[in-house]
């Protein structure tokens, strides 16, 4: 099949490479435009632009997906098909345009976390499973006919580095299986259960704010699903400081933003439970274990 891909994102690139050493033909990659960064406005690619680059594959990088021109070069294309993974959301005019139509691959059990962060949702909640979706795209964003599912369990160890990246692969291996069964016409899909779907928006500087009030539990979620990026955070004497990792204490209870410290170890008490930090960062400092932290900073002195 002739395809089309759609992606911006780390996430993205397993996807796009293991179509790429298919027998079907990537005619083009759609990505994001370049951005500049840092003091000295270096431009920067997209890593599906990298990879796209890397191995001469035709690039798209619209600033505007309603774009004219845009849409009559994806026309001439001609493509059998589009593949969507990590991507602005398409108009109807875009994803109309293949013989087959648009699916996207999502990384949830849909109708579950719906929207644009659900793996970090799935951990903050606590989940214990997971999984991958490919669905044909429609109008209404995260709401298209599925074509299939993949699950996976979350380990408690589990954060979303790690679960994101356990996911991008396994989410490569279910794009090549979708593409090969819409390619033999082998496609049976099934509608989503609106009654079922539950939202996941994007993360925001107000959400990564822990709140010492909060459970134990909850806050050992919610830093699981914030690390390594964008990092879960808390102020003390007017400092930030994010934490990356943490376990559940078995400890003499402390009021809420309480801490305690031993030669090795950090305790934070909640509003219900203790938590032992176990790896964290001052602000303007570096990612450290708890005991190396413990050698030059202090949250009870």
């Amino acid at each position: 099949m002739k395809i089309v891909f759609f992606g911006t994102p780390e996430f993205a690139v397993p996807a796009l490479q293991v179509l790429n050493d298919s027998d079907h033909e990537v005619t083009a990659v759609v990505t994001a435009p370049d951005k500049q960064r840092g003091r000295g406005k270096q431009v920067s690619f997209s890593p599906v632009k990298e990879f796209a680059v890397a191995n001469s594959i035709p690039l798209l990088q619209p600033q505007n997906l309603d774009d004219d021109d845009f849409i009559e070069h994806l026309i001439d294309l001609d493509a059998d098909l589009f593949v969507v993974v990590a991507f602005r959301i398409l108009p109807k005019e875009v994803f109309d345009i293949p013989t087959y139509g648009a699916f996207n691959l999502h990384a949830s059990i849909l109708p579950k976390y719906r929207g644009a962060a659900p793996i970090q949702w799935a951990l903050i909640n606590g989940e214990q499973e997971t999984g991958m979706t490919t669905f044909f795209l429609n109008e209404k964003v995260d709401t298209g006919n599925i074509i299939l599912q993949k699950r996976i369990q979350i380990r408690e160890d589990d954060d979303y580095g790690s679960l994101h990246d356990v996911m991008s692969v396994m989410g490569a291996e279910l794009v090549l299986k979708t593409v090969t069964l819409i390619d033999y016409g082998n496609v049976f899909v099934h509608e989503q259960e609106a009654d079922s779907a539950t939202p996941a928006p994007k993360i925001t500087k107000e959400l990564c704010h822990i709140d010492w009030n909060f459970s134990a539990v909850k806050i050992y979620n919610l830093v699981r699903g914030l690390s390594p990026l964008p990092g879960a955070f808390f102020v003390h004497n007017e400092k930030i400081y994010k934490i990356y990792r943490t376990k559940l204490a078995d400890a003499p209870e402390l009021k809420p933003g309480e801490f305690k410290e031993t030669k090795h170890e950090i305790f934070a008490g909640t509003g219900s439970g203790v938590l032992q930090i176990l790896e964290l960062q001052a602000e303007a400092g570096k990612r450290m274990q708890a005991d190396e932290f413990l050698r030059g900073h202090s949250f009870t002195k």
